[in-house]
């Protein structure tokens, strides 16, 4: 019996030695969610701050001295080219008229008397009645009288000019603001006092900026060919208002410096946009949306499948075996929850968004859900 015991115990043994020689099973790869890659033409937009600024202003000045008379016209109305807004008193202008035309009859009086000297003395010189040294001082005399006349003539038009000033009226058509000075205010040419500003506002420019770093940008994505611009005036713009709402009229580029601003790095840029409901006013800031090109070979990939680093943004893609492979890839903007890449993927390319955190690059994963990632781009948000 003993040696029966001692020999059961020593199978045990065997036994139990056997089974803690296997090796546990290995976990499951863990479970991965991806899109594929698809390649497609892509806006390039860049948004800016701009200013709003008139399309033309006018500063209207006295340009005569005198004592303003009346207002004609309604503080911030709209007026018309050549209409009557201020009124000087005229009277001294309307006498130094009159004054310089009554000189101007006695010159020409004097000019027709010695015309007749002139023709007289025509036939005397012949018959040798007055001497040659006569007929010349006549002439002379004829000579100075047209002379005085044509100066009159000249100080009657200025003389008409200062009284035509009296009447002050709108040079452009526009939005006509507050008058800057009141009936009995004296008005000074010499200063140039400014009566009222009037500016124009349908259409209207919207002034910004773009980084020459930025333009430098452009033109070498051009020149490779992964940008693609159309023409200035064809460069589509859209406004965003001071309250996130969009402005409902789109405009256009009409106006790009070839000069960068030594103190700010940056190049002026404007947009011209119709404005028939005023919505847009003088010095009022907006946000300006430039439709600068389109990018033909461009990606569309959801925000949670980048990883961001000092160094750059990665992607987790799977390669044949589904083992994970890092690949660094050239971000563009992020609307929405998607980024647009640049660079660094080609069509076909599977992208983990689901279950980063789970994985490490060259490990075995199980993909779970393959989609196509989508074809339209994101609404930009407002």
């Amino acid at each position: 019996m003993l040696q029966l015991a001692r020999g059961g115990g020593a199978l045990c043994l065997m036994l139990l030695c056997s089974c803690s020689s296997e090796a546990p099973p290995a976990p499951p790869p863990p479970e991965v969610r991806v899109v594929t890659a698809k390649a497609q033409s892509i806006e390039n937009i860049a948004e800016v701050p701009g200013r709003v600024q008139a399309v033309r202003t006018s500063q209207v000045r006295a340009r005569v001295d005198g004592i303003v008379e009346r207002r004609l016209y309604d503080e911030g109305t709209d007026v018309k080219a050549g209409q009557t807004l201020f009124v000087i008193d005229p009277r001294e202008y309307r006498a130094n008229v009159s004054a310089v035309a009554a000189t101007l009859s006695r010159a020409q009086a004097t000019a027709a008397n010695a015309r007749q000297d002139v023709e007289r003395y025509k036939g005397l010189v012949k018959e040798q009645a007055i001497s040659q040294q006569e007929f010349d001082a006549a002439t002379a005399r004829l000579r100075t009288a047209e002379a005085d006349v044509e100066q009159t003539q000249a100080q009657l038009e200025s003389a008409k000019l200062n009284l035509g000033y009296t009447t002050v009226t709108a040079p452009i058509a526009g939005r006509a603001g507050r008058a800057q000075v009141t009936e009995g205010a004296l008005v000074s040419a010499s200063s140039a006092t400014l009566l009222t500003t009037i500016e124009q506002l349908e259409p209207i420019f919207v002034n910004f900026s773009q980084s020459s770093a930025a333009l430098l940008a452009i033109r070498r994505e051009m020149a490779a060919g992964t940008l693609k611009m159309p023409e200035l005036g064809k460069v589509e713009v859209t406004l965003l208002l001071e309250d996130g709402s969009a402005y409902p009229h789109p405009g256009h580029l009409n106006f790009l410096d070839f000069s960068i601003d030594q103190a700010t790095g940056t190049v002026a840029v404007r947009a011209e946009f119709p404005n028939p409901e005023r919505i847009l006013l003088p010095g009022q800031f907006v946000r300006a949306r430039i439709e600068a090109g389109i990018r033909p070979h461009g990606f569309w990939i959801p925000q949670r499948a980048v990883l961001l680093s000092p160094s750059g943004a990665t992607v987790m893609t799977i390669a044949e075996g589904d083992t994970v492979a890092p690949r660094p890839v050239k971000l563009g903007d992020q609307r929405g929850d998607r980024w647009i890449v640049l660079e660094g993927l080609q069509d076909g390319d599977r992208i983990v968004v689901d279950g980063i955190q789970k994985i490490q690059p060259g490990a075995h994963v199980r993909v779970v859900s393959d989609e196509p990632a989508e074809s339209v781009a994101p609404p930009a948000e407002r």
